[in-house]
């Protein structure tokens, strides 16, 4: 007999070339079928594929490969995220071409996503950075402008004096740039803007529409719209005649309690105070190098400086002062909150801080009196120290000063959210080029579709001051669409989130050439199943959302939300260990170097490197990471057990949507069950040829017994997989089935027959964890073709009729031993055997029976008592 040797990479390879060779992905449009898109997140090319993208990726695949098993048109497409800043950071450091970069590590990733198996249509492969990917995003941009759905206003961005350039979030190191440590300072700059804000109502309400979604994204995408309805409310400012300071609150139950107001300290009335006030002046100046995140702020030391300015209480008239407050951000809201201390805790803290008044405006509802000496009380209630509204619920609040503001002209009702217009130029390179142009004569106007795309030069080497575009005088210097004068282009380039918010539409139409999409998008969209991280749960998700409806209010699709069911995989997480010198330098170790030292109950209470024995600490269970060296290369894994192996443990560790501990053990663990499986259907091949099985007729009671089992598994995995998307019990079930078969002793053509049956349902039940695997053994198996296209295997019912029952038999409630019955028994029959059971009787000697209690399908239970 040939040699039967597993060899997973020898094997992996040659399925994968008659995969190439008969483009067994590549998938066309077929009314007939039901379609499936199945979509994961595409990565960008930042080099080498980590654990992470293997999970989402592996999962992705699955799906896809059993629902092809379903009779199902089956879409997977792959392509990639390319533009960004990670490629200027890179090309700087090594003095290449951003482009040059990107497509080598395309090139390189691309072969390392084949290598897994992945079962992807290559034929509809797309990079944001090819220009007829990012030429179609530029012709809708420009329709936008038409539309009046973009504009461009004053922002503040972080901006590095000594590179001259904007930086980003990330880029802001400890209030320094990142590469000159120069202070970073705040800096107004014109910027395009994209309205999401009129969309905000339906992207809020079509949320309910997003049934196949986990209610965790749900709700932060609804926080993150962030609907609320409250009062705009207006403060006089003193010695200024008609002019107010506006405020929008969510609780005007706390209004009679305010104490002061605060202002951003960039708002203009703090501005225009501080020509004559140094102490905030010098406050609005430190303001400006200090992050401007939520998260950040929230847990800043909250501080201010009092303007001067004082403004008046809308009802009472009593004077307020205003202060510029850290706390407060000129871009959300108005730039100014009315503050009101005993009823918010951040207000609390600053007038401690302060030695501002803090004044109760509402009881906890039943209660007489509320203690805010030490924090706030922060809970709706009854309004009291409130004049005409004392007695008030809270929640009649609204009402009731909305009337009397109204009637003042000094407030109204608002609904207002927190979603901000979407800023989506940026002052970079390595990104699609925002097509606009500017006539000193004509202003501002779009670029002519004849005329697109405007590509980006991809030769250019970044230096990090400032974009490269912005000093390239023959990408600037351009003539005017409307005059034929001489005008400039513009040199800022797209948020990547642009390009990343509408690629799952344009792998439906990839290959069209006269417009963004065609009809193809409407046959494949909504995506069916969409995998990814939950750390893109808001912003890339609700972009999306948006570009979807831009693109169907543009005609270009019919329905309203792009992504049908949404999959969140958890992290990829792994043992950290790291050494330390006396001046606290850290040096990381990977966990494949490192023995792991355990104690009696195998907690791990250090390590140790395996090639010399350096004692090493343990950093715990943490997320895979360059920084701490705990990332494994799937390439190595590849490279030891197979493709097929590390599919398995991916799939098998954990759910999908938990965290994965990394487990060497597990791997080795699935490498094992790999390699059983491949001996035991070489080890049944040996015996010759099989007879056709004849179902459950003629079997024996083990044979009966394995082929009940058989479907009973098949009939959980198809469950699993599909309805449950749990994949790791699915292989759970198949490993305990395996377990059976091993055991099960062919007696002659029959039990031969059954046991084909289970190896062949075996093979195709794993075939979507290991599909290299599976199609060597069902060609070894002797069946014809590619695995991916047999149709899941239907459950037999006949197989699932159990013609004998196990029952648990107790006496007075307590085990004490089994029977075997026919299905059908009656009950006579039932407990007669349950008395007779040998194991039993010893427990019923001297005793009389007073009750007989038969719970159907399940246990007897003999009550007995001693004989008189």
């Amino acid at each position: 007999m040939a040699d039967i040797q597993y060899q997973p990479q020898k094997l992996e390879a040659e399925i994968q070339k008659v995969w190439d060779e008969n483009q067994t992905f590549v998938v066309k449009e077929d009314s007939d079928k039901e379609k499936f898109y199945c979509l994961s997140m595409f990565p960008y090319p930042s080099g080498k594929l980590h654990m992470g993208h293997v999970r989402n990726y592996t999962i992705g695949d699955v799906i896809s490969r059993f629902q092809r098993m379903q009779g199902k048109n089956v879409l997977q497409p792959m392509g990639w995220d390319a533009f960004g800043l990670p490629a200027e950071n890179a090309a700087m450091q090594n003095q290449r071409a951003p482009a040059e970069w990107t497509y080598s590590n395309i090139d390189y990733m691309r072969n390392q996503l084949k290598s897994l198996g992945l079962g992807y249509d290559w034929s509809r492969e797309l990079a944001t950075c090819h220009p007829e990917y990012y030429r179609w995003e530029q012709w809708l941009f420009t329709r936008l402008m038409e539309k009046g759905l973009v504009y461009r206003k004053m922002s503040q961005v972080n901006w590095d004096p000594v590179d001259q350039c904007v930086l980003a979030n990330e880029q802001v190191i400890d209030g320094k740039g990142w590469r000159s440590g120069a202070p970073v300072e705040k800096k107004d700059i014109v910027q395009w803007f994209v309205k999401i804000t009129d969309y905000a109502e339906e992207l809020l309400q079509d949320i309910d529409q997003l049934d196949g979604w986990p209610e965790q994204v749900k709700t932060m995408q609804k926080n993150w719209i962030g609907k609320s309805n409250g009062l705009q409310i207006s403060f006089p400012i003193e010695g200024r005649p008609n002019q107010t300071l506006d405020v929008y609150t969510t609780r005007p139950d706390t209004l009679m309690g305010v104490s002061y107001v605060a202002v951003a300290a960039d708002h203009p009335i703090a501005h225009k105070a501080s020509i004559h006030n140094e102490a905030l002046a010098s406050f609005i100046e430190e303001c400006s190098h200090t992050s401007t995140s939520e998260a950040d702020i929230e847990t800043m030391e909250k501080k201010g400086v009092d303007t001067g300015v004082r403004v008046r209480h809308p009802i009472t008239d009593e004077i307020v002062p205003v202060w510029a407050a850290n706390f407060v951000l000129m871009g959300y809201g108005t730039g100014a909150v009315m503050a009101v201390p005993a009823h918010d805790q951040r207000d609390f803290e600053f007038a401690k801080k302060y030695a501002l008044p803090i004044n109760a405006v509402i009881l906890p509802e039943g209660e007489a009196s509320v203690d805010v000496s030490e924090a706030a009380f922060t809970e709706k209630g009854v309004l009291f120290h409130s004049g005409e509204f004392d007695g008030l619920k809270s929640a009649e609040a609204l009402e009731a000063m909305a009337k009397v503001l109204s009637e003042k002209g000094l407030g109204e009702k608002q609904t207002n959210y927190r979603l901000r217009d979407w800023g989506v130029s940026r002052q970079r390179y390595w990104g699609c080029p925002i097509p606009a142009i500017y006539c000193p004569a004509c202003g501002v106007m779009p670029v002519p579709e004849d005329q697109l795309p405007v590509r980006l030069p991809e030769d250019l080497v970044p230096d990090g001051a400032g974009s490269p575009l912005a000093k390239l005088e023959e990408f600037k210097n351009c003539e005017c669409p409307q005059c034929g004068g001489r005008a400039k282009r513009e040199t800022d380039t797209f948020d990547t989130f642009f390009e990343s918010s509408w690629y799952y539409a344009r792998y439906t139409s990839k290959d069209c050439t006269t417009g963004m999409l065609d009809e193809r998008a409407d046959h494949w969209l909504p995506v069916d199943q969409y995998i990814g991280g939950i750390e893109h749960a808001i912003l890339h998700l609700l972009y999306a959302r948006f570009f979807h409806k831009l693109m169907r209010d543009e005609g270009l699709v019919k329905s309203d939300e792009p992504f049908k069911n949404l999959l969140t995989q958890g992290m990829v997480l792994a043992s950290s260990w790291f050494t330390q010198d006396e001046s606290g330098k850290q040096d990381w170790y990977s966990p494949l170097d490192v023995e792991p030292i355990t104690d009696e109950k195998g907690t791990i209470i250090g390590g140790k490197l395996k090639s010399d024995g350096t004692e090493v600490q343990y950093g715990g269970i943490i997320k895979m990471s360059k920084s701490k060296n705990n990332g494994i290369d799937p390439q190595t894994l590849i490279d030891q057990y197979g493709a097929d192996t590390l599919r398995l443990y991916i799939m098998f560790a954990a759910p999908p949507e938990q965290t994965l501990e990394w487990s060497d053990k597990g791997v080795e663990g699935c490498s094992r069950f790999v390699n059983r499986v491949w001996r035991q259907v070489h080890s049944h091949l040996e015996s010759g040829a099989v007879v056709a099985g004849t179902g459950s007729e003629g079997l024996s009671k083990d044979a009966k017994a394995l082929r009940l089992k058989l479907h009973e598994t098949l009939q959980k995995v198809g469950d699993d997989m599909g309805r449950r998307q749990t994949f790791n019990t699915a292989i759970a079930a198949c490993m305990e089935l395996m377990n059976d078969i091993s055991k099960f002793c062919v007696a002659g053509d029959a039990d031969r027959a059954l046991m084909q049956e289970a190896l062949e349902v075996l093979v195709l039940m794993l075939s979507p964890m290991t599909p290299h695997m599976a199609q060597s053994l069902w060609e070894s198996l002797g069946k014809e073709g590619l695995v991916v296209d047999v149709p899941w295997p239907a459950v037999d019912e006949s197989a699932l009729v159990k013609s004998e029952i196990e029952l648990m038999v107790q006496v007075n409630g307590k085990l004490r031993g089994k029977i075997e019955v026919a299905a059908d028994a009656d009950k006579d029959s039932i407990l007669n055997s349950a008395k007779e059971n040998e194991a039993v009787q010893k427990f019923l000697e001297g005793q009389q029976i007073v009750k007989e209690i038969l719970v159907p399908g399940r246990l007897v239970n003999l009550v007995v008592k001693p004989s008189a």
